[in-house]
């Protein structure tokens, strides 16, 4: 990824203390690529949220800032326009982490593809600052971002990061929430692409000069792709597919 900053895909848990030293690592990655410490966060997969549940986010997105000594920048970005205004977007290019959380990632992935501040987000991570998508974030980082209770509808054009990795978060409840037909549908992927699920509380990075690295309590499931199977923390794996 030449002197591309880490990248990181998150099957859930942003914020919370059982991930705060996968978060730490992070921020450690940018600032070693001297970036100021400042984790970003982005909020827009859950704007269509109650403002009860945007309040929540930015609350424990404070406490977890505080708990790793860094400043905090939660951007209201809620729409198309508010992702295109430089007045919303200020440190974007300097942050240690910037990190996607959950909620819709239809919704994300439409409000965020081709704006000024995606443009900041790719130049940030291109010159050494860590990137991270947790559940709604870690699957629009995808060329295309399925939909997973409407098996028969068109998916979603993503952010193109990762074209040809499709990415089930929340993998160990994924089948209890989605009708066997679905299912089925999402894991029969044409081509080359590569499907993988994470677990809760669980993630996969690459950071630089290295393969992609599994960490936390449960499994990354590499579904379809070079060596299927599941990996725990620790091991690497390849995953495939191009990197913008």
């Amino acid at each position: 990824m030449k002197n591309h900053g880490s990248l990181a895909l998150v099957g859930s848990g942003e914020y919370l203390p059982q991930m705060k030293e996968f978060e730490q690592s992070l921020i450690n990655d940018g600032l070693a690529n001297n970036k100021k410490p400042i984790y970003i966060q982005i909020p827009t997969a859950a704007a269509r949220e109650s403002e009860n549940r945007i309040n929540y986010w930015r609350s424990l997105g404070e406490v977890a800032a505080k708990s790793l000594g860094v400043t905090q920048s939660f951007l209201p970005i809620f729409t198309r326009d508010d992702a295109n205004n430089p007045e919303l977007l200020k440190n974007v290019d300097d942050a240690a982490l910037i990190y996607l959380s959950g909620g819709d990632p239809h919704y994300l992935a439409d409000a965020l593809r081709d704006t000024l501040l995606w443009d900041l987000i790719l130049k940030n991570w291109q010159s050494g600052g860590s990137l991270a998508g947790c559940s709604a974030g870690a699957m629009a980082f995808s060329g295309y971002v399925p939909h997973f209770r409407l098996s028969r509808a068109q998916p979603t054009q993503g952010f193109g990061l990762l074209k040809e990795v499709r990415v089930i978060p929340h993998f160990d409840k994924f089948f209890k929430w989605i009708p066997d037909s679905a299912a089925k549908h999402l894991l029969d992927l044409p081509g080359d692409s590569t499907l993988i699920g994470i677990d809760e509380d669980t993630a996969v990075v690459r950071r630089a000069n290295q393969d992609w690295q599994v960490w936390g309590k449960g499994k990354l499931h590499l579904l379809k792709g070079q060596t299927p199977g599941q990996f725990g923390a620790g091991e690497f794996v390849k995953l495939g597919g191009d990197i913008l």
